[in-house]
């Protein structure tokens, strides 16, 4: 009789322990109020993402939609830092923004209101901001881009393979050393543009070596019309797959249309599945898995526990990925694929090898050192923020050596992208 009624207080003990400990959960979370400044709005792919992640991590951290405010269209201007003190007043205690531009506003808010939690995402200078209440974000995405490189250079094959891809079907395909021509389009020269860019070229390389690619800027992240342009343009070229970091659907759109009028051309996106946009044309999109991300930030925040000044996830913490294999995808794609990201989980395969690429052209963007055969040896970086309309150095970082055991590591000294090489094969416009 005694045992049971020992079990049955224990029982008892046990359920309001439990009981005690979802209600510390929920109170936690009931007590967390988030603002987010979004540059766009659900119809841009980029920021759908950011909002899909974001409602994700707080339907799995048990956080109302109530909780959290939303700022849509805020540009790159004093406007975000009014959108960040509006959301303080509201009570926010955590407030996120999701492009580079919102950075500097960001900071200026920090500054002001030392108790709230700002996260700059895609930003690059709150580790060496001195302060403890200012984050940055992003996501190894250029490992996803790679895998994406992969996928296009498993096509590129097949249309090589089977004679679809000949210089007798499509002469300007090919540039006059017999390498096959891709495109890529992108927003900006920034360094995570580079970075991006290189990972497919790589990535495409890794299947078929003889290839080249040419990059346009367009001088946006989201313009449908010059996105669209830029890839007719680079088709018309003779460019057989076209990339991008840039956010609409132009692209696609684009090259579905040319597709359809008998042109050999394939499309890889960014963010979202453009399978709805380019049926037969889209192969797949890297893509960030921001809710990985924002479910750690949540937690964080409402265990009270410090959140790094810098966060980057990739495969190894399932923060990037690729969309849906189109059906114009190359038969073995899906397990080439498996194979590829487990060999980036292992560390067999490394981005950046460099002994996978050369360069020769002068680096103004960071100091390369390179062998006989141009393979890099040495690659430092400045991790100072600099005001590149004044030239002064706004916060201090350290110099990095970029290269470790024969590859560039990305991504590590911060979590924005720093890789900003120009390698052989790739032409910039």
């Amino acid at each position: 009789m005694f045992k049971k009624i020992a079990a049955l207080v224990m029982a008892m003990l046990m359920l309001v322990t439990v009981a005690g400990a979802f209600t510390s959960c929920t109170s936690a979370a009931g007590d967390l109020k988030i603002g987010v400044i979004l540059v766009g709005d659900e119809t841009e792919g980029y920021t759908k993402a950011h909002m899909d992640g974001i409602s994700g991590a707080a339907k799995e951290m048990g956080i109302a939609d109530s909780q959290i405010i939303w700022k849509y269209t805020i540009s790159e201007t004093s406007a975000c830092l009014d959108a960040a003190t509006d959301l303080v007043g509201q009570g926010c205690s955590l407030i996120i923004s999701n492009s580079y531009g919102h950075q500097s506003y960001m900071v200026q808010a920090a500054e002001s209101h030392p108790d709230v939690t700002f996260v700059s995402m895609t930003g690059d200078f709150a580790a060496i901001s001195g302060l403890d209440n200012f984050k940055n974000g992003f996501t190894k995405v250029y490992e996803a881009r790679y895998v994406s490189g992969v996928v296009a250079g498993l096509k590129l094959q097949q249309l090589l393979s089977d004679g679809t891809l000949t210089k007798d079907t499509q002469p300007d395909s090919f540039d006059a050393d017999g390498n096959v021509k891709i495109g890529y389009v992108g927003a900006f020269n920034y360094a995570e543009v580079v970075s991006g860019y290189t990972a497919f070229f790589l990535g495409v390389r890794s299947i078929v070596p003889n290839v080249v690619m040419e990059v346009n800027y367009t001088s946006s992240w989201f313009d449908i019309d010059k996105e669209a342009a830029a890839a007719e343009a680079l088709i018309a070229n003779g460019c057989v797959i076209i990339g991008q970091h840039a956010d609409s659907t132009g692209a696609p759109s684009a090259t579905q249309k040319l597709l359809d009028s008998g042109r050999i051309c394939y499309s890889v996106g960014y963010n979202i599945d453009m399978l709805a946009t380019a049926p037969t044309a889209a192969l797949t999109s890297p893509t960030n898995t921001w809710s990985k991300f924002y479910a750690q930030l949540f937690k964080s925040v409402m265990d009270g526990t410090d959140f790094p000044a810098d966060l980057a996830m990739g495969y190894a913490d399932d923060g990037v990925s690729i969309t849906a294999l189109g059906s114009s995808c190359a038969p073995g794609t899906a397990e080439k694929v498996e194979e590829v990201i487990a060999g980036i989980k292992d560390g067999s395969i490394k981005v950046f090898d460099t002994s996978k690429f050369t360069v020769s052209a002068d680096q103004g963007f960071c100091t390369v050192e390179t062998d006989a055969e141009g393979h890099v040896t040495s690659c430092k970086v400045d991790t100072s923020f600099i005001d590149f309309g004044t030239g002064t150095v706004v916060y201090q970082g350290e110099v990095v050596e970029c290269i470790k055991d024969g590859a560039f590591v990305e991504s590590t000294f911060r979590s924005a992208p720093y890789f900003s090489i120009r390698i052989d094969g790739i032409l910039e416009k």
